[in-house]
């Protein structure tokens, strides 16, 4: 299965969370492989803890090579074994593999072409043979790196490939309405997507929305809070559900809800069972939230019955 993150502006959390999300469904026994399609920052390697691929690797054998036909294969990194974060090291027992494909170091974004599409699609169709779930993290907005994978999904050799889509956005008025202009709007991705090829009907089906950094009015959390600040806050979460609903964007195109965690606010890592049973630095709720969407996201059942 191949998934694909989005979002249309920066800083939801996109990146961190689909890290996360992956990293729990190595966990959980699937192999899975991460592509960080993200041209313009390829820094997920960050997240990974790999310290030689921060800003993308500098093999000159990244993603951005190969889908410029300069290199016959892409650069793996495998993050249980080549993690410089000792929590990451060495594969637990029954988990399945955690594969990382990065970007090139400095290499900026491009657009779309018939040999970057067909690249593209011999990428899917080697890792859909090879690993059980492929997550391609995408730049945010309206990239080149959606309209390539647009094109290759539409191609007929993908076509029996499924395929779905994560949109990010954080829980706040600016990001509902612009993850809704990302897939609805003009030159987004159903527009787009019907342009190359893919059936309007079938692109929405495989659509869902993932609400990041989320804050609930009654979590234990906020206890120290005023009373009317509880109040405000539970009337800005009203608003925002209407809001999402009359966007196209609440709770029957919602695959999934991550909520605002100290650890991933000031630092975007991998959270290990660690942090949270031994460290005490992040919360369960959090990694009971990306352990969920690791088994939705694959689950028939819990995504057509939104």
């Amino acid at each position: 299965m191949l998934i694909f993150a989005t979002s249309d502006k920066g800083g939801t959390g996109r990146s961190v969370t689909s890290s996360n999300v992956l990293y729990r469904s190595a966990l959980q026994g699937t192999d899975v492989c991460y592509l960080d399609f993200d041209f313009g920052s390829p820094t997920a390697g960050s997240i990974f803890n790999i310290d030689s691929a921060v800003h993308g690797t500098t093999t000159q054998t990244g993603l951005h090579v190969y889908l410029n036909g300069e290199c016959a294969e892409p650069n793996r990194i495998d993050v249980w074994s080549e993690s410089d974060r000792a929590s990451l090291r060495n594969r637990p027992p029954g988990a399945g593999r955690l594969m990382l494909l990065p970007g090139d170091i400095g290499g900026g974004e491009f657009p779309s072409s018939e040999e970057r599409v067909r690249q593209c699609v011999r990428l899917f169709l080697r890792l859909e043979e090879e690993f059980e779930l492929s997550l391609i993290d995408l730049s945010a907005g309206r990239s080149y790196a959606t309209d390539i994978v647009l094109a290759a999904t539409a191609s007929p050799e993908l076509r029996s490939v499924k395929a779905r889509w994560l949109v990010f956005h954080r829980w706040t008025r600016q990001h509902v309405l612009a993850a809704s202009s990302l897939v609805y709007g003009a030159k987004g991705i159903l527009d787009t997507g019907v342009r190359r090829g893919h059936k309007h009907d079938d692109l929405i089906n495989a659509l869902r929305f993932v609400r990041t950094a989320v804050v609930d009015p009654d979590s234990p959390e906020l206890e120290g809070l005023q009373p009317p600040q509880v109040a405000w806050l539970r009337e800005c979460n009203q608003d925002l559900l209407e809001l999402a609903s009359n966007n196209r964007v609440g709770r029957t195109m919602m695959i999934g809800s991550v909520p605002l965690d100290p650890v991933l606010q000031w630092r975007e890592q991998l959270i290990s069972d660690n942090d949270v049973y031994a460290r005490r630095i992040a919360n369960l709720e959090t990694v009971e939230a990306f352990s969920s969407l690791a088994k939705r996201i694959v689950d028939d059942a819990a995504w057509e019955t939104l």
